[in-house]
């Protein structure tokens, strides 16, 4: 089994930053891709950042130039540095990552921007 604890996120202003921190445990040995989706009220669950194992990264096109995302030395944690947020920023935040046919998810954490 594996567990995704995620940390960060809360209220911030509109210009502000925010770090979301997700940490991998349990059986990981075999853990490939890591990354964020968020999900707004009412909205679909959209895929916000994806990070390899080898580091290769990709962006949601609203969020390119603002976030960056990053995996720790030890692989099992990733991190989700936000900028220049914005309103439309406000979600739900949830970590994931992937292994072998399967796909575990954090708990989500609230991000919200206020303006």
């Amino acid at each position: 089994q594996v567990q995704l604890v995620e940390s960060g996120g809360g209220l911030v202003q509109a210009g502000g930053s925010q770090r979301l921190s997700c940490i991998a445990s349990g059986s990981i040995d075999n853990l490939l891709n890591m990354g964020w989706y968020r999900q707004a009220p009412g909205k679909q669950r959209d895929l916000v950042a994806s990070i390899t194992s080898g580091g290769a990264t990709n962006y949601l096109d609203s969020v390119k130039g603002r976030f960056t995302i990053s995996r720790g030395d030890a692989k099992n944690t990733n991190y989700l540095q936000m900028n220049s947020l914005i309103p439309e920023d406000t979600a739900v935040y949830y970590c994931y990552a992937t292994f072998p046919g399967a796909k575990y998810w954090g708990q989500g954490t609230q991000v919200t921007v206020s303006s």
